[in-house]
């Protein structure tokens, strides 16, 4: 049989690699580094953003990618995480909210910014070790439009020359 703080620790460590692989989810789409984005989903994931897109996690990061690219940036920021693991049964659920700022390439000195609130709402297995999303549902809360002057160009870049791969890798 094994202890309940052998319990507490897998728990806590099923815990830790899931939102991990969260935070992993949006730092793939913002620096652009597709096998970072497709790490945190089983190969055979689905995910169901509405009308939007229903199909494959592979399928969606195709049509997240070509979208993105026309992009001048984009920030993905997830909170408010709430995980529940089952460790009998290798199985996970979760709800993130995520606030999602896209702005467009700027046309005539304007740009336009989409703000969206939603959450995501998972569910994960563990398999060979790793804890990946085996679903996921996208609830949009949210969503505002704006557009103002361009400003100052930034220094984050939407790929691996960004400062955070100098620093964490």
């Amino acid at each position: 049989m094994v202890s309940t703080e052998s319990n507490v620790i897998a728990e806590l460590a099923a815990r830790q690699q899931i939102a991990e692989s969260l935070y992993s989810y949006c730092r793939g789409l913002d620096r652009m580094d597709r096998p970072l984005a497709d790490s945190v989903w089983h190969p055979d994931g689905t995910a169901d953003y509405g009308p939007g897109y229903r199909g494959s996690a592979a399928g969606f990061l195709d049509f997240v990618w070509a979208y993105h690219l026309r992009l001048e940036s984009h920030s993905h920021m997830v909170s408010n995480t709430i995980i529940s693991v089952d460790l009998n049964s290798g199985t996970a659920k979760s709800e993130s909210y995520v606030a999602v700022w896209l702005r467009s390439a700027p046309s005539g000195g304007t740009v336009t910014d989409v703000f969206h609130r939603g959450r995501y709402v998972d569910r994960w297995s563990l398999r060979e070790d790793l804890w990946a999303i085996d679903h996921r549902i996208y609830v949009a809360d949210l969503m505002h439009e704006t557009s103002n002057q361009a400003g100052p160009e930034t220094w984050g870049r939407r790929d691996t020359t960004d400062p955070s791969y100098q620093v964490l890798g």
